[in-house]
């Protein structure tokens, strides 16, 4: 497959294609940081596309193809730099997997990029309310009918998961913060000034568990849908890519996605002063995330203007 198409601008560079094939064009070690959510495995369907990760018959299936992925990741990041990604673990159901309960998905990718030769460098569980998700979902065991009937299949909430793998080495290019954190990027933004500020900051940022993401704060992802689209898509909160970025990137940094739906990390990179690079095979997310690169460049061109 060739790239269908290709656009890019200051700070920002999109591909319509696999990104299977478009990262083997990348240079070794190109790459400061690696930030997406890859496809949840089986549990959606993000295309049609025979290409697509999440279109695979089993779990089993769904690693036999991220694995090529996750080799390439690892040959194009700078030693001592990250891998980021994002995830949650998967619901087991009877009529698919044959019994109810949880997949072990995050320690399956954790293990993955390790047989690829990544360090695993650290996770967050970012809180999400049960009851949301019951709602959505209508996951039997998240029911509150469920404690009136039998509790012993009642289960918590799964939450989301923010993991770091490290490629081993020395990192030649140190992401310096002299002046300390000067940025928050979330809710209830602490109210200190100077080093004090940035200690409270890296308090949160340090933290294991994420209370203080806004849930709601992403990219819009309505305009990405096509008219018979039912496909899943849900956007990573732009708090997410904000901190992981400040952390783990230089400005001027080349930060790839390689699964970009709608462009909210190379959005992200862009506003923050890195090169965002993204490949995205479904054609109108890619299109959407063209126009959110571009708003991108121009909110960073305000921004230098203030």
């Amino acid at each position: 497959m060739n790239v269908i198409d290709q656009q890019s601008g200051n700070g920002w560079a999109l591909y319509n294609g696999d990104c299977c094939e478009v990262i083997q064009a990348m240079p070794d070690e190109s790459i400061g940081l690696s930030i997406f959510s890859p496809p949840f495995a089986d549990l959606y369907s993000y295309s049609d596309s025979e290409r697509d990760m999440g279109n695979c018959r089993n779990y089993q299936e769904f690693f036999e193809h991220f694995n090529f992925l996750s080799k390439e990741l690892f040959r194009v990041t700078h030693t001592g730099r990250l891998v980021v990604f994002h995830c949650m673990d998967i619901p087991a159901m009877k009529e698919r997997d044959g019994y109810i309960g949880i997949k072990d998905f995050s320690g399956d990718l954790i293990r993955c990029f390790q047989a690829a030769g990544f360090i695993y460098h650290g996770r967050h569980t970012v809180w999400k309310d049960p009851l949301t998700e019951a709602t959505r979902t209508k996951a039997i065991g998240l029911m509150h009918k469920q404690i009136q009937k039998d509790s012993a299949m009642c289960r918590s909430g799964l939450p989301d998961y923010i993991i770091a793998m490290r490629k081993p080495g020395e990192n030649a290019n140190p992401i310096e913060h002299k002046d300390g954190l000067t940025e928050y990027y979330g809710s209830d933004c602490p109210s200190e000034h100077g080093i004090k500020f940035s200690h409270n900051v890296w308090r949160r940022y340090a933290s294991p568990v994420w209370m203080d993401i806004r849930q709601g704060n992403t990219l819009n992802k309505t305009a990405a849908r096509e008219e018979k689209d039912e496909k899943h898509i849900c956007p990573l909160q732009l708090d997410v890519i904000a901190r992981m970025l400040e952390l783990y990137s230089n400005k001027g940094d080349n930060v790839l996605t390689p699964f970009a739906g709608i462009g909210s990390e190379v959005y992200q990179s862009v506003i923050q002063g890195r090169n965002g690079i993204g490949v995205e095979l479904k054609s109108s997310y890619y299109q959407q995330a063209v126009l959110n690169a571009k708003q991108a460049e121009n909110k960073a061109q305000e921004i230098k203007l203030f």
